[in-house]
């Protein structure tokens, strides 16, 4: 799904218009994310309907002012519009995070003809592999809103931590992702101070043994000699 994007310009919809053109950039965006292909035009009114229902499902599910751990999701829009004025109203709209290819780049006309994208609006849902998940899911979005990216997700075999339920987490006594390393790590330095502890503790339980046969032996010598009696140890 990332080989997609590796030669091409994307740009953030912030304020600044950040563009991403380095293959660590895209790959970082992209990879292991499933991915919405949202083709559309600012002069089409059902593309006018279905904005506001779009920019809250991508609200709910990236936004960290209403989420707490954003989904593994993107989202990129492909204009096929006739202006990039028009372009730029539409993006106008969009959520602020919302990825887009620069309006002079003729691969939006690619992808349209590679999905087969007849009509708009058009949401086309990609697998992390490349593969496609939904043809056209603008009527799930309309209809179930965040609830379809779940089912989406369970179809991809996305694994996400922030999708385990809170009790899977208290089972497993985890609360950060590090916790695992950190387990091993205190683990480890644990068995140590152990294994130094039981050291330590042989060898000077083998010196009291090795002091006490000595005291025996010359107990022993002494006895016999007559000068002291037998010690009990």
């Amino acid at each position: 799904m990332v080989d997609l994007f590796l030669d091409r310009v994307l740009v953030e919809n912030n304020w600044d218009q950040d563009e991403l053109n380095t293959e660590r950039e895209i790959t970082g965006i992209l990879e292991n994310r499933i991915l919405m292909l949202f083709f559309a035009c600012a002069e089409s009114q059902k593309c006018q309907e279905f904005l506001p229902a779009l920019n809250d499902f991508f609200k709910r599910l990236k936004d960290p002012a209403y989420i707490e751990y954003p989904k593994l999701l993107a989202l990129i829009y492909i204009s096929l519009d006739q202006s990039e004025e028009q372009q730029e109203k539409l993006l106008k709209e969009l959520h602020k995070r919302v990825l887009f290819l620069p309006f002079e780049d003729p691969y939006r006309k690619e992808l349209q003809t590679m999905f087969k994208v007849k009509e708009v609006p058009t949401v086309v849902v990609l697998r992390p592999d490349g593969s496609v998940l939904s043809s056209n899911a603008v009527q799930d979005i309309f209809r179930f809103g965040c609830d379809c990216f779940r089912n989406w997700q369970e179809s991809a075999e996305l694994i996400e931590r922030s999708f385990m339920l809170n009790e899977e987490f208290d089972n497993l006594n985890m609360r950060t992702a590090t916790d695992p390393v950190r387990r091993l790590k205190y683990k480890t330095e644990d068995d140590k101070r152990k294994k130094r502890w039981w050291n330590m503790w042989g060898k000077g339980k083998g010196e009291n043994e090795e002091e006490g046969g000595k005291d025996e032996a010359w107990d022993s010598k002494r006895k016999e000699e007559g000068k002291v009696t037998w010690r009990r140890r």
